[in-house]
């Protein structure tokens, strides 16, 4: 009707019905939101809020707590590093002893060889020279009954002349040297 009289409406403004149902409208809207919809907001955004506080808490408890164990960890570590090369240490220790004693043991052993060798070369000399006596001593009886004539039976005429001439043979030895 208006448009028929002439006048210009501004079309920023709404016909006065139409702003009248819009406020209505509106502030039945904005009832409901502020009764219903704006506390349910309002509750989850606090849920929210706190289980960010609460996890940024949990968050640094953990932290501190990983914190404290790696501190545990890095101190067993330096623990067990310190123990390990005390006891490479150790075993060094023990390493070097023990070649040590089995040293000893090896020229205790050769020694106790070596004198054991000298006691049986000593004891077959001696043997041998017994028995090189003997031969000597029968072979010169006879070869002196050939060259006299006689025989030399006389076992203790025998022994006495060839004990008298090994003394003499040993001497001119023990002499030449």
């Amino acid at each position: 009707m208006q448009l028929a009289a002439g006048e210009e409406q501004n079309p920023l403004i709404p016909p006065g019905p139409e702003l009248l149902v819009g406020t209505i409208a509106f502030a039945i809207v904005f009832f409901f939101f502020w009764k219903k919809l704006l506390p349910n907001i309002n509750k989850v955004l606090e849920q929210r809020r706190e289980a960010i506080e609460g996890g940024i808490e949990k968050a640094e408890a953990a932290q501190t707590e990983a914190q404290s164990v790696l501190e545990q960890y890095k101190a067993q570590l330096a623990e067990a590093r310190h123990e390990a090369a005390r006891l490479r240490q150790e075993a060094q220790e023990q390493g070097a002893q023990l070649i040590a004693e089995m040293r000893a043991e090896g020229q205790r052993q050769r020694e106790e060889i070596i004198a054991a060798g000298h006691t049986q070369i000593a004891a077959d000399r001696k043997a041998a020279s017994q028995s090189l006596r003997q031969d000597v001593g029968q072979l010169a009886t006879t070869l002196a009954g050939k060259l006299v004539g006689e025989s030399l039976e006389d076992h203790a005429r025998q022994s006495r002349t060839i004990d008298r001439f090994l003394d003499e043979l040993e001497e001119k030895a023990e002499a030449a040297r």
